[in-house]
């Protein structure tokens, strides 16, 4: 799934508690943190035409795809949010949910299923793949991603803050504000 559908997910799944800005940005990036292993991808674009190619991103994503690195995720939720053991076990929540995005909406164009190599460096034994997973731009994958912004303006307008708060406080009332302007009913007085 795209970075965008992990990204909305992650901050979804953070409401679900009482967080503050702090904790809804620690649960929302470990929705998206398993994809760091994607970065290899510059490094194999940038190579490609040369002689011994750097295949970062063939090779090794899903790499972090893991129990191991989830829980270290997790871990480093705990000891950075304000509300420890919530937002850790959230962390733990979004980092599986994007492992189940990518499970069944990742297949590549040329029809490859990325596997999820789950217990990673310690087993190949459970190795998780599904053979109809859909390509990255199938209509499930891009209804999720809708669903997931509709919810999310749902949310900014009801709760009074958006993911732009995780970037900045000051930028999310304006968008929060121009949401509620749009599609708040305002009731007239007589």
């Amino acid at each position: 799934m795209s970075p965008v559908t992990h990204f909305l997910t992650g901050w979804v799944l953070a409401n679900a508690a009482d967080l503050n800005r702090r904790d809804r940005a620690v649960v929302t990036l470990a929705a998206v943190v398993p994809d760091v292993d994607g970065l290899g991808i510059v490094a194999e674009i940038l190579t490609r035409h040369s002689q011994h190619p750097l295949l970062w991103f063939s090779n090794y994503h899903h790499a972090l795809h893991t129990l191991l690195f989830a829980l270290f995720v997790s871990v480093c939720a705990f000891f950075i949010s304000t509300r420890k053991w919530i937002s850790s076990l959230l962390a733990l929540v979004a980092f599986h949910l994007h492992l189940l995005e990518d499970l069944v909406g990742s297949r590549g164009p040329d029809g490859f299923n990325w596997p999820i190599p789950y217990l990673f460096p310690f087993s190949n034994r459970w190795i998780w793949t599904w053979g109809g997973q859909w390509k990255l731009d199938a209509w499930p994958n891009i209804a999720l991603t809708i669903m997931l912004l509709f919810v999310t303006i749902w949310m900014a307008i009801r709760c009074g803050f958006s993911p732009v708060d995780i970037f900045s406080p000051t930028a999310d009332r304006s968008v929060v504000a121009v949401l509620r302007k749009r599609f708040q009913p305002t009731t007239s007085t007589s």
